[in-house]
């Protein structure tokens, strides 16, 4: 694996594919600049170096360049973070890029408009990454967000680089994080899978059966397995053409020795509303017209002492609908567990939209090992799959 450390970059320009899709308000400010941060240590190694970085992200999913996706918008974040002034290219190719690029000098950066303003990036194409790709000396990929994608500034720019290619400090730590959970962790290994639904996580469960030694399946999706084995769920979702699978999980993962834990009570609602009546039951019998929004006491205890026996942990999912305050606990209580553990010398991951939210709001970011940036992209590397930016660096 070739990464930042392999390189001195002085006097060299690193052309860096960055993930600088935030979130803007209406007023185009950046309202979570997380991404933003976790590339400010690769761009100081390069400039601590004696280089200069041209930086390249996407921003939203314009359609035809309208402004409110214009990477301008967040040029005093960048600037604030970095501590550095950036400077801006109006295109991300053709002349005016390449003269700004040639321009800069040792501790410079350049921030290029939006690769998305060019619908050659979405489509790899060949000629646009070769444009792109003679702006720098080095390519640095550290976009994990986008890792999974086949797009021009992600995979095809690599092949112009052959020996002049790396991963950024970013890139390195969710490979190597995926790493530890996929083959290299201490065990027990455990994974805990919640969310909605069965259906998204289907690939996930089936390439981690290999892997772990204990699954906690919460959230939505356990509902689906609870009415397979013929439990009463009220009017909990369910999908209920997914039971069939869900009861060959199971059995697959007693043919493996997995042990699968599923909450054993709810905290269940007449409505989906912070307000609504709530009573604690049994998950195998839930009353009809009430439905399980969080797990409950009992299942909390279970899954705290599945966790502190663990050595390695995935986390990718919450465990109720933690966005209202009522039904949060049981998620809250499942990230008390991982940074109990976590302290006490296990390997956390935490990945997915969802679960990386919850870890945000609730305060968890430095009480684990990692939260990983890409949703998308890490759903993949669990599901086994070779992302096309990973595989193009080392290619």
């Amino acid at each position: 694996m070739s990464t930042l450390n392999d390189f001195n970059f002085k006097e060299k320009k690193a052309l860096i594919r960055v993930d600088f899709n935030v979130p803007l308000d209406e007023h185009l400010n950046v309202t979570d600049d997380t991404r933003i941060q976790s590339a400010k240590n690769t761009i100081l190694k390069v400039l601590e170096d004696g280089g200069s970085c041209i930086l390249m992200s996407h921003l939203g999913r314009p359609k035809a360049n309208e402004p409110e996706f214009s990477l301008k918008n967040i040029i005093t974040t960048v600037e604030d973070i970095l501590g550095v002034s950036v400077l801006f290219s109006e295109d991300c190719v053709g002349e005016n890029a390449i003269q700004m690029a040639n321009d800069l000098k040792p501790g410079q950066v350049l921030l290029l408009e939006n690769l998305r303003y060019h619908n050659e990036e979405k489509q790899g194409d060949v000629a646009f990454a070769e444009a792109l790709s003679k702006l720098g000396d080095i390519y640095v990929n550290d976009a994990f967000g986008t890792a999974h994608r086949a797009h021009a500034s992600t995979s095809i720019i690599a092949q112009f680089f052959p020996e002049r290619k790396c991963f950024g400090y970013l890139l390195e730590q969710e490979i190597i994080s995926i790493d530890k959970v996929m083959t290299s962790g201490e065990k027990p290994v455990l994974a805990i899978l919640g969310g909605a639904k069965v259906s998204s996580k289907i690939t996930i469960i089936e390439n981690i059966l290999e892997k772990v030694d204990h699954l906690i399946i919460g959230g939505g999706m356990s509902f689906t397995f609870i009415k397979a084995q013929g439990g009463s769920i009220g009017d909990s979702i369910c999908e209920d053409d997914k039971m069939e699978l869900a009861l060959e999980i199971l059995r697959l993962a007693k043919e493996k020795n997995v042990q699968v834990h599923l909450p054993v009570d709810v905290l269940a609602a007449d409505d989906f509303n912070n307000s609504a009546n709530t009573q604690v039951v049994n998950i195998t019998s839930i009353p009809s017209n009430w439905q399980g929004l969080d797990c409950g006491p009992k299942s909390k205890a279970i899954f705290h002492d599945v966790v502190q026996q663990s050595k390695t942990i995935l986390w990718n999912g919450p465990l109720g609908v933690f966005e209202l305050d009522t039904f949060s606990s049981g998620t809250k209580a499942l990230g008390d567990s991982i940074a109990e553990a976590t302290k006490n010398g296990a390997f956390s991951l935490v990945g997915g939209g969802d679960s990386v939210a919850a870890v945000k709001q609730f305060g968890f970011q430095n009480k684990v090992s990692y939260v990983s940036t890409g949703g998308g992209a890490m759903l993949e590397s669990l599901e086994g799959k070779t992302l096309p930016g990973i595989a193009a660096i080392n290619n």
